[in-house]
């Protein structure tokens, strides 16, 4: 069985060969993928995958932006770090959620479930359609921090996520800067913040920058599609939206 890996993280996709060939040794990684860029390139150009293990965050954004790019027409099995309880409710359908950190054992009872699958795959050669998948995040509806808590010396804060204008990281420590313009440290990644955090009013911008709708400034288009923001408060970096997320940003802005 031929398995491609999307997945950003590095110990992740190390786990996950290591339970595979523990329940099928036939089992053959063609590639690990840590992007949706990359992803979309790779299953432009090959498709001898029977079956993809998907994380859902990935480090530029949401693995769902890879099916506005392309028709995918191999099996996905999701991994997720979300509630226990509404992916076991969805696992009667045929395109199965694994639970982070993933358990042998239910790993295995998902490649059964494949090679019971395998020959209604073939035969009807589906691809997921946007509306399926949204269909299928629609059914998980974590909740959001509605408030964040600080450190300073020793006096403790939090942070109304509502007041918050962006999140950055730098040199492996993460920022908030309020629409104040005042900053604080985290003791999260940025990784970890994103998922925390309502995704139709904050947004991964990049792999260093996280930012809440109503600091979104000036939108200005630049060389290779891509395009360049500026927040409020103002930053010396350069924010740029790779040509890939394009689509996506534009997506979020409108909602």
């Amino acid at each position: 069985m031929n398995v491609l890996i999307i997945e950003d993280e590095p110990f992740a996709q190390k786990e996950l060969i290591r339970i595979l060939n523990q329940c099928d040794p036939s089992v053959r990684v063609l590639k690990c993928i840590d992007s949706i860029e990359e992803s979309i390139e790779w299953l432009k150009e090959n498709d001898s995958a029977e079956l993809i293990f998907m994380d859902i965050q990935l480090s530029d954004g949401i693995s769902f932006d890879i099916f506005n790019h392309i028709q995918v027409k191999t099996p996905v099995i999701f991994t997720t770090a979300y509630d226990e309880y509404a992916i076991k409710a969805f696992k009667v359908n045929s395109i199965d959620y694994l639970l982070k950190p993933i358990e042998e054992t239910d790993l295995c009872k998902s490649l059964q479930k494949f090679r019971d699958l395998k020959d209604q795959f073939e035969r009807k050669n589906q691809a997921l359609s946007k509306d399926q998948l949204k269909e299928v995040v629609g059914l998980i509806k974590p909740s959001f921090k509605q408030r964040l808590i600080t450190k300073m010396g020793d006096r403790i804060y939090y942070i109304e996520t509502k007041d918050i204008a962006f999140i950055y990281s730098e040199e492996k420590v993460t920022f908030v800067i309020t629409k104040e313009n005042k900053r604080y440290m985290l003791n999260y990644t940025l990784e970890q913040v994103e998922k925390l955090l309502d995704p139709v009013r904050f947004y991964r911008l990049n792999r260093k920058y996280l930012t809440h709708i109503d600091a979104i400034g000036t939108i200005n288009k630049y060389f290779n599609s891509r395009l360049k923001v500026q927040l409020n408060p103002e930053v010396d970096d350069e924010i740029l939206i790779s040509r890939a997320r394009v689509s996506d940003f534009m997506d979020w802005l409108e909602k």
